[in-house]
């Protein structure tokens, strides 16, 4: 029997999370069997004000955007999470979702995780909960330039900034690699910049013609970011 290979399997939701770094194997599995594994589709709801529930998501894979809706329909995006961190209703840390839903941008893997085993597992240990303080320090600061972006930025600036912050998530580690891709479509960078899915393709096809992105189906190919830096204002 692969026992091993087993206990890969178990931790494999949690290892390489920035939380969880330094902790020893048996730490490590003591969490993973509190936070058993879930998959969800792109465009999938993990979360909505409607079903609210107070568990702490892990993600592993895939980028999660947390949005707000106003009363006249318009989605305000409060954050991308990225792999290897964590949001959800959880007023144990002071991390709350309030009128917020969580959208699975790409394919997802999450770990979940009850508002008991958070306090035995996580709060208990001071080098975990300081972490958490530290992430959810930077959450706010992102939603704080977001939202002097929504009201001083222009739509193009909006764009070119949005395009600026996903590329630098998938930018290529290696010297000389190819330039970062962006997997999304027109309406998800609509959604993520505040606008229109017409005015995103009229910003993104100008942008194409200045040769500082190239567009593919589903697919956005940062080619000059010094350059599109200039178009953020």
């Amino acid at each position: 029997m692969n026992h091993a290979g087993d206990d890969a399997e178990k931790t494999w939701c949690i290892s390489e999370v920035d939380i969880f770094r330094d902790l020893t194997p048996a730490e490590m599995d003591a969490i993973a069997a509190a936070a058993p594994m879930k998959t969800y589709s792109a465009g999938e709801l993990l979360y909505s004000p409607s079903q609210p529930s107070e568990v702490l998501f892990i993600l592993k894979r895939g980028r999660i955007r947390i949005f707000r809706v106003s009363a006249d329909g318009r989605a305000l995006t409060c954050a991308i999470i990225s792999p290897g961190t964590i949001f959800g209703e959880m007023v144990l840390l002071g991390q709350r979702m309030y009128d917020n839903f969580a959208e699975a941008l790409d394919d997802v893997t999450v770990c979940v995780m009850s508002r008991t085993d958070v306090h035995r597992f996580l709060l208990s240990d001071a080098r975990i909960s300081a972490r958490i303080t530290e992430i959810l320090g930077r959450r706010l600061t992102d939603l704080e330039q977001r939202l002097s972006d929504s009201v001083f930025k222009s739509v193009p600036q909006r764009i070119a900034t949005t395009l600026l912050t996903l590329a630098a998530e998938t930018r290529p580690r290696v010297l000389g690699a190819r330039s970062p891709q962006i997997a999304l479509t027109h309406q998800q960078i609509a959604a993520l910049a505040g606008t229109s899915r017409e005015t995103t393709t009229k910003v993104l096809r100008d942008f194409a013609g200045q040769n500082l992105i190239r567009l593919a189906r589903g697919r956005i190919t940062v080619l000059a970011p010094d350059r599109l830096a200039d178009h953020t204002g």
